[in-house]
């Protein structure tokens, strides 16, 4: 939370502005109180949108994950790793676990550990819930940028 402040200062260097990205701005990030009364302000602000649930935000997250991987941008073990990441953040909420990347949960583990399917068959098993994720839809209405 004591960045915050200076993220909101870079984004209305970056031209966004509104009073409470302003206010944002100018606070020293000691008061995690204030800093997180303004902030979905000075997001709404800037044209972020917070998204509703730890369900929707993980299936943002693999949906990405999962497009960089297909579009080979990633490495299918880097995507199981960001896959953990994702399930820590969300206190492995068994919504975002039941989720097709979800089920990549501790893969990692497998694949460090050299035990269990071949390297060939854990790439194989990313990709095809890497596949599996685009088709799921969002839990809330989408809007991507063109």
């Amino acid at each position: 939370m004591e960045r915050t402040p200076w993220w909101a200062a870079q984004w209305l260097a970056d031209g966004h502005d509104g009073h409470a990205l302003r206010e944002l701005a100018g606070l020293n990030g000691k008061d995690s109180h204030a800093v997180r009364d303004l902030l979905p302000t000075a997001l709404a602000e800037t044209g972020v949108e917070i998204l509703p649930t730890r369900l929707a935000a993980a299936t943002a997250s693999f949906r990405d994950l999962a497009e960089m991987l297909l579009l080979r941008r990633a490495d299918p073990q880097w995507v199981v790793k960001r896959v953990e990441q994702v399930i820590v953040q969300a206190q492995y909420d068994d919504d975002v676990l039941n989720l097709p990347l979800g089920h990549l949960y501790g893969l990692d583990d497998e694949w460090e550990g050299g035990w269990g399917r071949t390297s060939a068959d854990l790439k194989a098993e990313v990709e095809a819930r890497c596949s599996e994720q685009l088709r799921v839809a969002a839990p809330w209405p989408m809007r991507r940028s063109s």
